[in-house]
């Protein structure tokens, strides 16, 4: 087995849990390898610090694969890890049969996603390391999960930097192209060959749930109050025009979603109670598929449906005074690499600026941003600058990363991808 010595003055990444290796911080490489092949990453000294698959036409050039000398990369190895990785979902997350089951580095398996979709598992193989081992992972994942079929989707563009072709294919059994999940008690239909990313983002789903205390309580700033009818005097809810309010969500909230997508936070909102829902996004194709899963859960006389520009679209409400007691903001990223964040960062400026002045006072901002070269620090300081633009004084009442499925190891900053908050937010006067 080749072996990588590190460079003597380095920073101590690896030991930190890092399970990444630049070529910048390695000295030089003995022994023969083959692209792919697994080895041996010692100190200068040459002490055993981890094995890993190597890619030298990669920047990235070793992925850490076990820090035990004596453990084999074989096909147990692959059972082992995605065992323990579908026991941690078993553990902490609501439904483990619709959740991420291997996120890459966070499982110890760098390069690999898979995601599962009741007894269909979607699958991401980022790295030539893995893609020689495409058998043990397919064999792996059958004795794990026992599923019905396993897709392919091998279509990013990040497998060109390992030199790998992007390609979608059935790996194993028979897979259809839609299926219906459940999350959140809720349910969706997720589009695996055609959908982003695998077809449905499942790290918001602790975050989708968290809006439930904003969605009731409003009847009172809509000019609701609760008055004595009848002989009984029973008390009932009553508008400014005296008329009893028959609708039975009287008292939730008027809510902007914006980059609706699937409407994952439309249907959250009308779980618990919003009265009114404006899903917006770009994608006539989202919308659709936005329109199908709320009409599935049986919200759609709930929701209004808008395929515009957000940008546009938030500009003008402000510029037409209208106003929500609550509105989302879940962008895609904006910067997908470090020299794009200037950028970025007018964009998260411009959206959350417009977004809290279409908030009603007392209302609620919930805002997300999933671009990992967006730093938490930089994110905040962005939106403080939006509320100092808008005139606006923000309360935080949430600061959330990725769900659970997407565990993150604490050595690796790279896994601190999403940002997710709640703002209450009043006027500066």
């Amino acid at each position: 087995m080749a072996k990588v010595f590190m460079v003597k003055n380095r920073k101590k990444r690896l030991e930190n849990g890092h399970p990444w290796i630049y070529q910048s911080e390695i000295q030089e490489v003995v022994g023969e390898y083959e692209p792919g092949d697994i080895v041996e990453v010692v100190n200068h000294q040459g002490h055993f610090l981890a094995k890993g698959y190597i890619n030298p036409s990669s920047q990235l050039m070793v992925r850490v694969m076990s820090y035990d000398p004596k453990e084999e990369i074989d096909l147990d190895f692959f059972i082992r890890r995605i065992s323990r990785a579908a026991a941690y979902r078993t553990r902490f997350v609501s439904n483990p049969e619709a959740c991420r089951v291997v996120y890459g580095e966070g499982d110890f398996l760098p390069g690999l996603i898979v995601d599962r979709y009741n007894d269909i598992l979607v699958v991401q193989i980022l790295s030539l390391g893995m893609e020689v081992r495409r058998d043990f992972i397919r064999d792996a994942l059958v004795q794990v999960f026992e599923p019905k079929g396993i897709y392919l989707r091998n279509d990013v563009p990040v497998r060109e930097l390992e030199g790998l072709t992007q390609a979608k294919e059935v790996l194993y059994g028979e897979c259809p192209r839609e299926i219906t999940i459940q999350e959140n008690e809720l349910s969706y239909v997720v589009d695996i060959v055609e959908g982003q990313k695998t077809g449905f983002f499942y790290d918001q789903r602790e975050n989708r749930a968290s809006i439930a205390p904003l969605m009731k309580g409003w009847g009172a700033s809509h000019g609701i109050t609760m008055q004595p009818q009848g002989e009984n005097g029973a008390l009932v809810p009553v508008d400014k025009r005296g008329k009893v309010m028959k609708n039975p969500f009287w008292d939730g909230a008027e809510v902007l979603e914006c980059f609706t997508h699937t409407g994952s936070f439309t249907l959250n909102a009308c779980k618990h109670g919003a009265k009114k829902v404006t899903a917006l996004d770009i994608s006539e194709h989202a919308i659709e598929t936005a329109r199908r899963n709320i009409t599935m859960n049986g919200f759609l006389h709930r929701v209004d449906f808008v395929v515009a520009n957000a940008f546009d679209y938030l500009r003008e409400s402000v510029e037409a005074e209208k106003s929500w007691d609550v509105v989302i903001l879940d962008p895609p990223a904006f910067a997908k690499s470090r020299s794009a964040v200037k950028g970025a960062t007018r964009g998260y400026k411009d959206i959350n600026l417009h977004g809290m002045k279409l908030v009603r006072p007392g209302g609620y901002l919930v805002t997300a941003s999933c671009s990992y070269h967006m730093s938490e620090e930089l994110f905040l300081e962005t939106i403080q600058e939006a509320a100092y633009d808008a005139k606006k004084i923000l309360r935080l009442v949430d600061w959330r990363g990725a769900g659970k499925d997407h565990p993150q190891i604490t050595g690796q900053e790279e896994g601190h991808y999403l940002k997710f908050a709640i703002f209450e937010v009043r006027p500066r006067k």
